[in-house]
């Protein structure tokens, strides 16, 4: 299906997508329901809801909820999903047609042209007044349909990663309740729901079992640490309360032991939960939609965009109160002036920026998602393009994805069919998140078989994983007869917990102390598989008797150490090539990966990349910022590295100057993503770092990134390209028109003619976004860079005024225009000059190649260039002229037209060759 994306994105691109509202949850008749025409803007209605929820029992939360103990049925569903609407929030609403309409027109561009559209309406100057509204029309109207398709788009690619949800159904006819995958958007109150490790919460939930179950909630409290939940709303393990079915004085639901929130996620362990409201009536959505009417942060693409902007408005404002000053004082004709100057501030103003950036950005999404790279926020593109080092996972990146389980054995490295028992059992019955490792072992079909799960084991009890013990428990009942806890995990950490050994021999089994010439030889068996580029999974046990029912961490201790189960992941084929590419393209990958270091290098070494050094993440907990800051920028691989070491070496690569990418899938990559300038996520990561993520990749792959990287330079390139072109075009019109004001007894072109030029350049620059770049251009991470077109402007701003200058000998001396009686002649023989050489700029410019020989523009732009200037020399010459206060030019005049383009032509491709020999292009 992905193969076919381009073919079948046209028609979702041409979807309306909408989001209904909230707030009709009145169908809940019982103590649970609230009208919502209570509500107000901020969550304070919704807290009795969750309050009475968090303490009632799970028995009388399912009746309020008119919900049974296996959930709801499809029509229950169906029709509660058909009541309460869609579980999103409000600020995923898409605006309405007014009100992109109004955004589309609001910019100071815009409130500019109809200020001086006003003034000219009020002078009675109708023709300019014509000509400027049509300049805000036009911009607008391009504006607001291109920013239309921009969001069908972005919502139609966004659903292409939409995260789902394990949901709990009764099929119709009263069968047995199944779980299944659903849109998280279909969740509708009284849904069960199953979560595990990595699991974003869809909704706000009341638990109804949990064992180990802890949910990171900083984004609603601000706590850092995971907080553990239970059944009851109270902490177990705290001292008793004297009235247990009611909250603590002073606390709220965020304090609550059982409620879980939309927003959230879980870090570890597992548990059933039933939705409470979802969408608008959820916590996390009241509050979204009290703050909704806030501006939002401005990103660094917004920044960007803006510092170029108010660069051109602070040159208006400098130049136009001179050209009205000179004019004024050399003509004496100050309203004339004033309203020449004021045609020269539209002129300087770059009224198609917003336009532009809006069709560049989508135009930039829909390419991408071809390259299978799907931007979930369209700034992120400028990020994208400007990244200069990745950080990746070695796992599934570097690697095939495609673990498959090599060995079995015990301590001393001989083949094991224990071990591989004992690894079944805890993959089998462990419920949190199953890693490839246990899908691996899982394969293994047969060992089903011969263990006779079914009739012989019975699960008693689990202690999840997470990423500070690196290891995780199953406890079984073996026929009865003793209970057997299981365990398997990291090495280190598993050699930390157990005591004993078990080996084969002659005699059969036997068990001794794990002494420091045992730990000797555990160490060289398991650092050889390393060697080999295995990675090694530990496994022990030990039995507890059967009265122990519940069972903690503090049970992980004087274990007995089995052997090992041993993982061949090989690298890709692809790897080496593309790890070459971003090389080539100014992108230095780093590998981040809780592995170790053995393996780490291992898969390195065969990628290409450098291995001789691996810094392990226990190194990095004794060096300060500055000590990190030098090792971040010295070393490549880094191994054994926790959630926060992977976070803390992305921050510091950032405050090193660097733009930095994080590609990661598993919940232990989601503060690195956040961390970074731009997170990359694949389609089959967990929600949570989905949601963290800028970009999501449909297929993991560097080459993929490679391919997507360069596109997204692209985009940001053609946007440039017209900044650089506004500017100095601009910068090179408003000198001329100095130089014309000081030295001619008449305005060198009237207001009207001033506007209509300028609305046809703009016109001419409405396909950049379609452009070709050429391939050296995207060679190189691209950023911001205010200065350096500021610099461009300085630069060839000035070369049109030369041959403008020339133009104004050439009308003067040549074809006599020296009078004001002649002066529509002067006038005419400088707005085909001038709409000429900015249409030509926009060749000359697009490239530092030379113009339609080394580097030919896109079909698009050199048709609307052409037929732009085509329709200027048509309305000197044509029936038109009169209208404009124009007049046909003689048949000696192209002659000489041909002549200063050639010249200026031929003088811009000059300095652009030395401008890039000095400065560079970007």
């Amino acid at each position: 299906m992905r193969a076919l994306l381009p073919r079948w994105l046209a028609p979702l691109l041409r979807r309306r997508y909408t989001n209904r509202l909230f707030g009709r949850h009145a169908w809940l008749d019982h103590s649970l329901a609230h009208p919502p025409e209570a509500r107000p803007s901020a969550a304070g209605p919704l807290v009795p809801l969750l309050m009475r929820a968090a303490q009632a029992t799970p028995e009388q939360v399912l009746a309020q909820l008119q919900a049974t103990a296996g959930g709801l049925s499809e029509a229950e569903a169906a029709e509660r999903l058909r009541r309460v609407g869609p579980n999103e929030v409000a600020h995923d609403q898409p605006p309405t047609a007014g009100q992109r309409l109004w955004r589309a027109y609001n910019n100071p561009f815009n409130l500019l042209l109809t200020l001086l559209a006003a003034v000219s309406w009020l002078t009675d100057d109708s023709k300019a007044t014509v000509v400027i509204g049509s300049m805000v029309v036009l911009s607008t109207v391009i504006r607001f349909v291109q920013e239309a398709r921009s969001s069908r788009a972005a919502e139609a690619l966004k659903a292409l990663v939409s995260n789902t949800a394990t949901v709990w159904r009764v099929p119709a006819g009263g069968a047995a309740p199944q779980s299944q995958e659903r849109p998280i958007r279909e969740l509708v109150p009284g849904d069960h729901l199953q979560l595990s490790a990595g699991d974003m919460i869809p909704a706000d939930c009341r638990v109804l079992s949990a064992r180990d179950l802890f949910v990171a909630q900083a984004a609603m409290t601000g706590e850092s640490m995971p907080v553990e939940k239970f059944v009851s709303a109270h902490d177990p393990h705290a001292p008793p309360n004297p009235q247990p079915t009611e909250a603590a004085p002073g606390q709220g639901p965020l304090e609550q032991h059982n409620l879980l929130f939309m927003g959230t996620n879980v870090v570890s362990g597992s548990a059933t939960a039933v939705v409470l409201a979802t969408g608008n009536q959820s916590y996390f959505g009241t509050v979204a939609a009290h703050m909704n009417a806030g501006e939002g942060t401005v990103t660094a693409f917004q920044s960007g965009v803006n510092s170029v902007s108010w660069l051109l408005i602070r040159f208006a404002l400098v130049m136009v109160p001179i050209v009205l000053l000179v004019n004024g004082f050399t003509k004496g004709h100050w309203g004339e002036a004033f309203l020449f100057a004021m045609s020269v501030a539209v002129g300087l103003t770059p009224e198609m920026l917003p336009m532009i950036v809006t069709t560049t950005l989508a135009k930039g999404a829909v390419m991408l998602s071809r390259k299978q790279v799907i931007v979930k926020r369209l700034d992120a593109i400028q990020n994208f393009g400007a990244m200069n080092v990745l950080c990746t996972d070695k796992t599934g990146t570097l690697t095939q994805d495609r673990i498959v389980l090599e060995r079995h054995t015990d301590v001393f490295g001989q083949a094991s069919d224990e071990v591989l028992k004992f690894a079944y059992l805890n993959s089998h019955y462990q419920t949190g998140l199953k890693n490839l490792l246990d899908r691996a072992v899982l394969e293994h079909v047969e060992m089903a078989t011969e263990l006779r799960l079914a009739q012989d084991y019975r699960k008693v009890d689990e202690i999840p994983f997470d990423f500070v013990r690196r290891r995780m428990s199953v406890v079984v009942a073996e026929q009865d007869h003793h209970h057997e806890l299981i365990c398997k995990g990291a090495l280190e950490e598993m050699l930390a917990i157990c005591t004993r050994v078990r080996t084969q021999g002659p005699e059969g089994e036997s068990e001794q102390p794990l002494d420091g010439e045992v730990l000797a030889r555990v160490h060289e068996v398991a650092a050889q598989l390393n060697r080999e580029g295995l990675r090694v999974v530990a496994v022990a046990m030990k039995e507890l008797p059967l009265d122990q029912t519940v069972f903690g961490v503090a049970d992980e201790s004087a274990l007995t150490l089995i052997g090992y189960v041993a993982f061949l992941d090989p690298p890709k084929e692809s790897t080496a090539p593309a790890l070459q590419a971003l090389a080539d393209s100014g992108v230095a990958v780093k590998v981040l990966t809780g592995d170790n270091e053995l393996v780490t290098a291992r898969v390195c070494a065969q990628v290409g990349l450098p291995a001789q050094t691996v810094v392990r993440g226990p190194e990095l907990d004794a060096l300060d910022d500055t000590a990190l800051a030098a090792c971040v920028e010295q070393h490549q691989l880094f191994a054994k590295l926790t959630p926060l070491h992977k976070e803390r070496i992305v921050r510091a690569l950032r405050r090193n100057g660097h733009v930095v990418g994080f590609m990661g899938d598993g919940i232990n990559d989601a503060p690195a993503l956040r961390a970074a300038d731009i997170g990359i996520s694949v389609d089959s990561a967990v929600d949570i770092a989905k949601e963290a993520a800028d970009i999501i990749l449909l297929e993991k792959s560097l080459m993929v990134l490679q391919e997507g990287v360069l596109e997204g330079r692209r985009t940001f390139c053609n946007l440039l390209k017209y900044l650089r072109m506004t500017a100095s075009s601009n910068f090179g019109n408003v000198f001329s028109v100095l130089v014309a004001s000081a030295f001619l007894p008449f305005l060198p072109m009237l207001p009207l003619q001033l506007l209509v030029q300028n609305l046809l350049y703009d016109f001419s620059q409405t396909a950049i976004p379609f452009d070709r770049v050429d391939d050296e251009l995207v060679q190189k991470p691209l950023r911001w860079n205010p200065e350096g077109i500021g610099r461009f402007m300085v630069y060839f701003g000035p070369l049109s005024s030369v041959f403008d200058i020339a133009t104004f000998a050439l009308m003067w001396w040549v074809f006599g225009a020296n009078s004001e009686a002649r002066q529509t002649l002067f006038q005419s023989g400088w707005f085909v000059v001038g709409l000429l050489t900015q249409t030509l700029i926009v060749h000359l410019l697009r490239s530092p190649r030379l113009p339609f020989v080394q580097s030919r523009p896109a079909p698009l732009l050199l048709g609307m260039t052409a037929g732009v200037a085509a329709l200027g020399v048509f309305l000197v010459q044509g029936p038109w002229a009169g209208y404009f206060r124009l007049q046909a030019l003689p048949p000696a005049y192209f002659g000489w037209l041909l002549l200063i383009l050639l010249g200026y032509g031929l003088l811009t491709t000059a300095v652009k060759r030395w401008y890039a020999g000095r400065f560079g292009w970007q």
